[in-house]
């Protein structure tokens, strides 16, 4: 069958590029619909499009339109890949929550600024699951968009679609660390992981078919050794060597994705002020300033790249290779019946017998004529469940907001993920940040708020 793609949110940096990449790599024959609210956006990404196909020839059309509900008639696979406010809104998701002592590395996923950019992006992307149900019912429909959890629980919740959430961070960060760490090609690391999408927990690790865990426990006594003694020596350390994520490992057992950026925002309680091996998260350590003008400059090279007349050239599409994204390859899975195995998050229908049914799992899945299906696996140790399961209750508090504007429900999360070191921190914080993000919470201002709010 010939494939009417949708991609919802495409004018992003990357995601698009690489996708498109995949599809004349694979020599599908489609139809591909770029849609963005940003027509200058969508300008780029068209023309680069264009360019790319002139270069390396494919069965490919392009089509481009700001309104999504054009785009979708007939569309056999919904791809969302947008962020509601861009990285000015994503900014003061971070920023704002500074100014409380409350610092990130990304923001995106939990935290303050988790639940703050997921009051923007819930309704929306539920919005977007209705469209989907009315206009392309047959359609798959994936999400990459963040927080991941909370979006694929809601568009389950409320609209009942299937939404399949991917991201990249098991294999693309976790494995490939450890195979970095442990100097192994990441084909002999053999793997299970299951839980929150970015606190996601190896739960199975072997090495050329022999259980990982003897030799991870003598590297994390030796890794984590010396990167305490370069901090009491002032020497500081490399954020990328995940001492946190390691030290997770020597007390779980177990080692947790995707690497100490995310991680360290799901145990606030730790890292007071910031605090990380004598660095500051989000400043020295991952810096969200860096991460902003990184954002910025790939942009405005793949403008550059958008209105050049110089050849894109093999380098170009080397690189695109090498940001592969796995969704057309799960689309041809499926499409093939080739059952292959994937991460994905989906609703715990048992894979993990002891989390609540219904919650979003990140975890193995196989690809075939029916779709996506969660592989089941063991029951989480008590320990792991423990870090798990009030994210999911966090969850359901920041979808309430989302969905309702309710600005208690928006102070519950905030006292909820434990950042906040006071009730009256999370009320202040709150408003604070419903008023910097007024003009992407249109709930919120039809919302009856309560006698003295700052609102």
């Amino acid at each position: 069958m010939n494939e009417k793609i949708v991609i919802i949110g495409a004018g992003g940096r990357g995601f698009s590029e690489a996708v498109i990449a995949d599809l004349i790599r694979m020599q599908w024959a489609c139809e591909l619909v770029l849609v963005d609210i940003d027509p200058e956006a969508l300008d780029v990404i068209e023309r680069l499009a264009t360019r790319m196909l002139a270069e390396r020839p494919a069965p490919i059309t392009i089509q481009a339109t700001c309104d999504r509900r054009e785009a979708l008639p007939d569309a056999t696979v919904v791809i969302v890949t947008i962020n509601v406010g861009g990285r000015g809104a994503w900014t003061q998701d971070v920023l704002i929550p500074r100014e409380f002592g409350i610092y990130a590395p990304v923001g995106d996923t939990v935290g303050p600024g988790g639940a703050s950019r997921g009051l923007r992006m819930i309704p929306v992307v539920v919005d977007i699951a209705r469209d989907v149900a009315e206009l392309a019912p047959d359609a798959l429909f994936i999400n990459y968009a963040n927080p991941m959890a909370p979006i694929c629980r809601a568009v389950r919740r409320e609209t009942g679609l299937a939404v399949i959430g991917l991201c990249h961070g098991i294999i693309g960060d976790g494995v490939k660390h450890l195979s970095r760490m442990l100097q192994v090609p990441m084909a002999s690391i053999q793997h299970r992981a299951a839980g929150y999408n970015h606190l996601t927990w190896f739960t199975e690790l072997r090495i050329d078919g022999q259980d990982a865990t003897p030799r991870l426990k003598a590297f994390a006594e030796e890794h984590v050794s010396r990167a305490l003694r370069a901090v009491d020596e002032q020497n500081g350390i490399d954020p990328r060597d995940a001492v946190f994520c390691w030290q997770l490992f020597q007390a779980f057992g177990h080692f947790p994705c995707v690497l100490d950026r995310h991680v360290t925002e799901f145990f606030p309680q730790f890292f007071a002020d910031g605090t990380y091996y004598g660095r500051t998260l989000g400043v020295d350590a991952f810096s969200f300033e860096g991460t902003i003008a990184s954002g910025d400059g790939e942009y405005a090279t793949m403008r550059d790249r958008a209105y050049s007349d110089a050849p894109l050239g093999d380098g170009y599409f080397a690189w695109l290779e090498s940001e592969h994204e796995l969704v057309m390859d799960i689309v041809a899975d499926i499409r093939g019946d080739a059952r292959g195995v994937y991460y994905a998050n989906l609703p715990n229908t048992g894979q993990i017998p002891n989390l609540p049914e219904g919650v979003i799992v990140e975890s193995l899945a196989v690809a075939d004529v029916s779709g996506i299906r969660a592989i089941a696996q063991e029951p989480l140790p008590a320990g792991i469940l423990g870090t798990l399961e009030r994210w999911y209750r966090w969850a359901e508090t920041v979808i309430d907001a989302a969905l309702t504007g309710d600005r208690n429900a928006f102070i519950q999360a905030l006292i909820l993920d434990g950042a906040c070191d006071s009730m009256a921190t999370a009320t202040t914080l709150a408003d604070a940040l419903l008023t910097a993000q007024a003009a992407h919470l249109p709930r919120f201002a039809q919302a009856e708020q309560p006698a003295g709010s700052a609102r």
